[in-house]
């Protein structure tokens, strides 16, 4: 029987004890600025983004994702930033996430008001560093930087 519940473990947590892969979306608008969502699960500024779901592709998860939280609609890919995968990163499990900078239209709006609770443009001056969810202050760091990051 130990040998089965050791079996069983085992399995679960080749299962279980993955990263999960998700994508932030650096969303730049035609005048410049760039569009942050306000997290309702921690009322802190972040970039929009999710999970990637099962047959979908990063950037088809990232324009679905950014139009669900900001009410945007992606024109086309800027750039990749960077592939962030620290055990920490996000607070509630290890994720692989892939942050690409795109260009959108529209007007943002928090448009799932259960994760959402504002949506807003800012100037590079106005980003409210002191007020960023996870660890998207790097991404953002990363990206005017002009980086493409591997962390």
């Amino acid at each position: 029987m130990a040998y089965f519940a050791h079996i069983l473990r085992t399995l679960l947590g080749l299962l279980l004890r993955r990263p999960i892969l998700g994508t932030c979306v650096i969303p730049l608008l035609a005048n410049g600025t760039i569009v942050l969502v306000r997290r309702r699960d921690n009322g802190l500024w972040g970039l929009p983004g999710g999970i990637v779901d099962w047959g979908e592709d990063v950037l088809a998860a990232a324009a679905r994702e950014l139009k669900e939280e900001a009410g945007l609609q992606t024109v086309g890919l800027e750039r990749l930033v960077g592939v962030y995968s620290q055990p920490g990163r996000d607070p509630r499990f290890h994720s692989v996430c892939v942050t690409v900078a795109v260009r959108v239209t529209g007007r943002p709006y928090p448009a799932d008001p259960r994760e959402i609770l504002e949506a807003s443009s800012f100037t590079r001056d106005d980003l409210p560093w002191d007020r960023l969810s996870h660890d998207h202050r790097q991404h953002l760091q990363d990206f005017f930087k002009g980086e493409t990051v591997l962390a």
